[in-house]
């Protein structure tokens, strides 16, 4: 079977055919390949690294309940993440390192996020995290037992969806630092929004199964050991975007009480 395309850009449509046995000529032993149960371990690692930034950051704010506390991790964690995140993309071979940092610097940065928003909202930042989880544990159940099947055009939806919501957002963006707001009702709390918002999370959880997918296809590839770690930041990065648009999600739907 061929590999197939993830609308995920941490695991595009030759991640796994560059480094398959094919791009090695079927020399890699197999202790040296990638297994399932390897890049399930991993994903747990970058999890635990995520989670422990995230909570040293949010004991941060409760120590102080001063956002300003907290503004410092935001910003590395951002900045910081997204750097690691695109080195570790075109040196797939460093993600045993860059991985792990890439892990513990978005920790940080949702820590604070989620402790500057469960200020307003208490209890939100709990509902998120568990939401997220279970949306993980649900999606891999659908895909395992082959209730949700990954077929060409639901690949070819989900891959389009995603580009979709991705120029929606630079859009809005580019036109916010013009000061102009044309999608106002998408961002507040009305029908409009939580709908938008419902359409982005229900997407986000779809990219899970690709990545699934996509992981599987490298195992089945003999991709080589340190692809495990690839693999697992491939899944933080749709985790990471699933959170945040629960977050958003459940901060308009509170906003309405």
């Amino acid at each position: 079977m061929p590999l197939m395309k993830t609308s995920n850009p941490a695991l595009g449509q030759d991640t796994f055919k560059q480094y398959g046995s094919g791009g090695y000529g079927g020399l890699i032993d197999a202790a040296g390949r990638m297994t399932l149960n390897g890049t399930v371990n991993k994903t747990g690692i970058l999890l635990l690294c995520a989670l422990a930034t995230a909570a040293w950051t949010w004991k941060s704010f409760m120590d102080t309940q001063d956002p300003a506390s907290v503004s410092l991790q935001l910003m590395v964690g951002l900045f910081g993440g997204m750097i690691f995140a695109f080195v570790t993309i075109f040196k797939k071979e460093w993600s045993p390192v860059t991985a792990p940092i890439y892990a513990l610097l978005e920790g940080m940065a949702l820590g604070g996020l989620s402790a500057i928003v469960n200020m307003r909202y208490p209890g939100i930042a709990f509902q998120a995290v568990s939401l997220t989880f279970g949306t993980l544990f649900v999606m891999l159940f659908l895909y395992r037992s082959g209730i949700i099947k990954v077929t060409d055009k639901f690949r070819i939806g989900i891959i389009a969806a995603t580009g979709g919501i991705c120029l929606f957002y630079f859009a809005s963006m580019l036109l916010g630092f013009f000061h102009i707001n044309f999608f106002g009702s998408v961002w507040g709390s009305g029908v409009v929004g939580i709908g938008f918002s419902l359409i982005v999370v229900a997407i986000a959880a779809l990219n899970l199964v690709l990545d699934f997918d996509f992981i599987e296809q490298g195992v089945n590839a003999g991709a080589p050991k340190f692809m495990e770690w690839y693999g697992g930041f491939g899944i933080m990065v749709t985790l990471v975007w699933l959170y945040i648009e629960i977050l958003r999600l459940l901060s308009k739907v509170r906003s309405r009480n």
